[in-house]
């Protein structure tokens, strides 16, 4: 995770997220560094600065986050093999580069896609 001081995981997570890792040979690490969390990274994902709610704070977000927009440069740092993902919408210029989410790496289409299929699912299950 690579994000501004002060906008951490919850340690609680962290913690949780590291026990698990542990099974898998996993690695957790929360930096402010986009170069340590992106170099040689497999997947990098992003969400909006600002969702449903925080619109309040929207501009000190945007300020606060501004370094660590997924761009071209960011997935340079990455595995040359690594894929993008983020849980849309998205805000195309902000948290995510135009020719990030429209690029030959993005998966955003296919990722949206699977989750309306477990949506659809859901709505299956629940409805008589």
């Amino acid at each position: 995770v690579a994000c501004p001081k002060g906008f951490e995981p919850f340690p609680q997570i962290v913690d949780r997220a590291r026990e698990l890792a542990a099974y898998s040979e996993g690695k957790i690490t929360v930096t402010d560094l986009v170069a340590e969390a992106a170099g040689g990274a497999e997947v990098l994902y992003t969400d909006v600065w600002a969702s449903m709610g925080q619109e309040s704070s929207a501009e000190e977000r945007r300020a606060a986050f501004a370094d660590y927009q997924i761009n071209l440069d960011v997935v340079g740092m990455a595995d040359p093999e690594a894929i993008v993902l983020h849980c849309l919408p998205a805000h195309r210029g902000e948290e995510i580069a135009a020719e990030v989410i429209d690029g030959p790496r993005s998966v955003v289409w296919d990722q949206a896609e699977n989750r309306l299929h477990a949506q659809k699912a859901l709505l299956a299950k629940l409805l008589p």
